[in-house]
């Protein structure tokens, strides 16, 4: 059973950490820095899981996250928020907005490895 996933990051260092890890537990991993151009990266070929931050470029990770629950082809698509910003708002927002998973950098490892085997699983409920 193939296991594809989605990171959307524009921090290099947290692109490798999380693509090392993960493709070492045998997932494919795309990378993709830009907001602006990322609902229509996600809709190309909506990958099992996504791994999307808060901040980036262009646009914000919230409003992916909004734009992709209002398309019939994701929106039940698991995704992992990943952000610096870790206040109440914001996980209210992303909860809103239909977040599957909130998670805090800096994260450990294994918590990144098996929230995003959990989501592929079906084992992780809304936030």
């Amino acid at each position: 059973m193939s296991k594809r996933v989605l990171l959307v990051e524009d921090e290099p260092n947290i692109i490798e950490a999380i693509r090392f890890i993960l493709s070492r537990d045998g997932w494919a991993v795309d990378t993709h820095v830009d907001g602006a151009s990322a609902v229509d990266k996600v809709l190309a070929g909506p990958p099992d899981v996504l791994v999307l931050d808060v901040m980036l470029p262009g646009k914000s990770g919230f409003d992916i996250l909004k734009e992709l629950r209002a398309e019939p082809a994701t929106v039940d698509l698991p995704v992992l928020m990943l952000t610096a910003k870790g206040q109440g708002r914001d996980r209210e927002l992303a909860e809103r907005y239909g977040v599957t998973c909130f998670m805090t950098k800096p994260f450990a490892n294994a918590e990144v490895l098996d929230t995003v085997n959990a989501l592929k699983a079906g084992a992780l409920g809304q936030v």
